[in-house]
């Protein structure tokens, strides 16, 4: 038994997806995973629950998309259909190889699939929202992580642990504490109506009254920290700048800024990426928000590439372009879901209906 990973692997069974006896749990990963995949058997098989994996392979996607016609991209498949129908339990672990170099991106081919998949996804969006199905997504720690951060894997791995609460004898209850403090902030924010973000050379406000702000307590993701909604569509306005680089599809943006008129974005400029930021802003429902953010996650003090845990920063903001979160009364519906960090750390400020409740990362409520 690898400690370490049992430890993970109770943690995702037993707090973050729940499971009971009976339950039917999905997890798909890549074979880079096994370490943690085999203490997901472990600990599910003990929990009483049903373990059904899906295991990629290197170069799957690109293989797939290179090859694909057309009816093959039309073609709905039977096991991700039950699945999304049937299991009350779903977990993501991103588990990414190394890259051979640059790969074509399909626009063409991945838009079909996409329009396949959307009644699919519409309901995962729903099943999740309802939480009549429980998912979770988690990280396990590869080369490919690390050097992408900047990291040795040994740095990395433990890196993973630290902002997952691994680190301390009872992880749990880690998490049980973060939900309790989150949940002052929360209360707070579902009484108030407009909420500005400012920082240095950005100001932007919206609307999010009778929208439900949401305690992301490590359930839902591992690792979490953060508190989120879904702001009224047509509510917002101002400009953002985006301090940290952005990893979106397997593209790399930064510096990134918008503006915001009523709603939608009006003007996008990119240090890196400006290209790429123009064709997702071409795709439907992309240039309307679809949740606003606030990362709390103390543990996590360094961008790496990936947004599960640059997200998360304590310190930092972030906004996503396209699909809302229904469960927080959003309604904006896109193939998109881009979330955009910012720090706030050096001169931010958070106003909830023009009170002062954040300055330089840190709230000044709950």
């Amino acid at each position: 038994m690898n400690v370490m990973y049992n430890k993970y692997a109770h943690l995702l069974t037993d707090y973050c997806l729940n499971v009971q006896k009976g339950d039917r749990v999905y997890v798909r990963t890549t074979y880079l995973a096994e370490k943690l995949v085999q203490e997901l058997m472990r600990e599910v098989t003990k929990a009483g629950g049903h373990l059904i994996t899906d295991i990629q392979f290197q170069g799957q996607e690109e293989i797939y998309y290179s090859e694909a016609s057309q009816h093959q991209l039309e073609y709905v498949n039977p096991l991700k259909n039950h699945v999304i129908r049937e299991f009350n339990k779903y977990l993501v672990i991103i588990a990414p190889f190394e890259s051979n170099g640059p790969q074509k991106d399909y626009a063409d081919k991945k838009a079909i699939a996409r329009k396949t998949g959307e009644e699919l996804s519409n309901l995962y969006m729903q099943r999740t929202g309802s939480k009549d199905m429980e998912r979770s997504l988690c990280l396990f720690p590869t080369e490919a992580n690390a050097k992408r951060a900047g990291m040795s894997l040994e740095d990395y791995e433990q890196f993973v642990f630290r902002g997952c609460g691994l680190l301390e004898e009872n992880p749990k209850d880690v998490w049980l504490k973060v939900r309790e403090e989150q949940q002052a902030v929360v209360d707070y924010l579902n009484q108030v109506d407009t909420v500005t973000y400012e920082g240095p050379g950005f100001s932007i406000s919206y609307r999010c009254k009778d929208r439900l702000w949401i305690n992301s307590d490590g359930r839902t993701n591992m690792p979490s920290g953060e508190v989120y909604t879904a702001p009224i569509e047509d509510s917002i306005n101002g400009n953002i700048k985006f301090s940290y680089d952005s990893l979106y599809m397997g593209r790399e943006v930064s510096g990134v800024e918008l503006t915001v008129k009523e709603g939608k974005v009006v003007k996008w400029t990119a240090d890196k990426g400006q290209d790429f930021l123009d064709y997702i802003f071409s795709i439907p429902g992309a240039r309307i928000f679809g949740e606003a953010a606030i990362g709390t996650n103390y543990h996590i003090q360094r961008p790496t590439k990936n947004i599960l845990f640059d997200e998360k920063m304590g310190g930092s903001v972030h906004m996503a372009i396209g699909q809302s979160y229904p469960q927080c009364g959003g309604s904006n519906t896109s193939s998109v879901h881009w979330d955009m960090i910012t720090d706030m750390r050096q001169g931010g400020a958070i106003y909830a209906d023009g009170v002062r409740i954040y300055e330089n990362g840190k709230f000044l409520i709950g």
